[in-house]
Formats: structure tokens, sequence, C-alpha cells
């Protein structure tokens, strides 16, 4: 009897904790409503933990840019082919569970994702955990982990098909997944907006003339925007972006579109 009512006592302890922690998360303002990450309340599906389907995808450009997290700063890379790692794995769950991910996707920790500091996104990988030969493909639409010490966040159900669920981490290899050829869209790079269409009508003909490629300039609501493109390859739209942001317009980046603009 007096074991059961340690337990009781323990659980309610335990109940008023997560209680108090989220009411403290939700006074906070946070994104999140758990103040704590955990695992979800059932094991995923054999047909949840099927590998990923690697597909010719369009990166996205917002998720392409440098960015900074806890004071440091962080440049993504431009692609993903060749790319390999070993290093400490982690896992994430229900505290981000239906929130976006970094590319605008949401996060369904039964799907088989990955967050990753700096590959592009989404891009597709290999991820074997090295402590078992156990192995997933993943898509990667997400940031993080932002710890010094891991290289690759998995989704609960990725941690789970690799046997690290309950460990927390494991050591992995990480493997670029890359389709021959690329898909068919449109590169420009964004180079400035104004409301004034006269001064940008100005730029982009000195632009367009020094570096050899058309130009576009849309509205959106009372803005213009200034693109230069679209640029036949993203090797010469790169060296033109590398051209402009080490020149005075440095918030440039690259902007793709499914047609012509």
């Amino acid at each position: 009897m007096r074991n059961y009512l340690i337990f009781v006592g323990l659980s309610l302890l335990f109940l008023s904790g997560c209680s108090t922690n989220n009411i403290a998360n939700t006074s906070n303002n946070s994104r999140y409503h758990i103040a704590q990450d955990s695992a979800p309340l059932r094991v995923p599906t054999e047909l949840e933990m099927q590998d990923a389907v690697v597909t010719n995808v369009v990166k996205s450009q917002s998720a392409s840019r440098p960015y900074t997290v806890l004071g440091k700063s962080y440049t993504p890379m431009r692609s993903e082919k060749g790319y390999q790692e070993q290093g400490i794995a982690s896992w994430y769950g229900r505290k981000f569970h239906g929130y976006h991910t970094s590319n605008g996707e949401i996060f369904n920790m039964f799907a088989m994702t990955a967050a990753h500091k700096t590959l592009p996104l989404p891009s597709f990988v290999r991820v074997t955990n090295l402590e078992n030969g156990k192995s997933a493909i993943l898509r990667v639409n997400d940031r993080g982990p932002f710890h010094d010490d891991r290289i690759i966040d998995l989704s609960y159900a990725a941690a789970y098909k690799l046997g690290y669920y309950r460990n927390g981490t494991a050591r992995v290899k990480i493997e670029a997944i890359t389709l021959e050829g690329n898909p068919s869209h449109f590169t420009y790079i964004q180079v400035a907006a104004s409301s004034s269409l006269q001064s940008l009508t100005a730029l982009g003909e000195q632009l367009g003339r020094e570096h050899q490629v058309g130009t576009n300039i849309t509205k959106d609501k009372e803005i213009y925007k200034l693109r230069l493109g679209p640029i036949v390859s993203e090797e010469a739209a790169y060296k033109v972006l590398d051209l402009l942001k080490n020149g005075q317009f440095n918030q440039a980046f690259l902007l793709y579109s499914d047609k012509r603009l």
C-alpha cells in the first residue's frame, strides 16, 4: 500500500510539473505548446517507416540563405551531390509535430524526414546507424540540430527504424542521394525592391549590361521587385550572385520559378 501511495504521489508530481511547464511556455508566447520534447504515445507503423521516395525537387530559395542561430552563422550548401559525413544523430518528436519546418512543410514525427544545418532543402540522404547497421532513406526538410556535437536530427519514426529511439542519440553515417538531371525550372536572382519603378528600371538596365542577363520587374502591392534572369544554369547564376553579394547587393538571393516570369 505504501508503495502504491508513493507511486501515485510521484505520478501527480510529474503531471503537475508538465502542466506548470506548459503554462509557463504559453505565458511566454512560445511557438510550441509543449515545453520539452518527447516520444509519441504509439510506435510508428511499418508503412510509416518505409524509405522516403527520392524525386527531383526544386530547392527552397528562402532556406538557401545564410542564417544565424544562437550566435552561430551557417551557410547552406549549394549542392548536396557527393556529400558524406559521420557523426552523432539525435531525434525530435511531439514538441515539433504539426509545426512548419524550415522550408515550409509541416513536420510529421511519423514521416521519414530529417533536419540538417546546411544541406539544401529539400534533399535526400541515406542514414546508417553505425552501431547496428540499420539504415533508412530520409527527406531532409528542416534545419538543426543546433548542438556542436550532433550533425543530423531524425524524425521519431526514422530514429525508431534505426533502433536508437530509446537512447536518444547514435553514431551514424550520412550519404546524400541525387538523381540525374534537374527539375524543370527557371532561375532568377532577386536583387532589390523599391517603391520607385523608375529607379529600379535604371538599375535593371545597368545590371543587365554588366552581367549580360535579362531583367524582370514585378509589382507586389506598392513594391516593385527587380530580378535578373532567367539564367541558363545554376552555375552561371551562382557566379552572378557572388558578384552581386560581394558588391552593394548583399541581400540578393536566388529565386526559382516553374514558369518564366
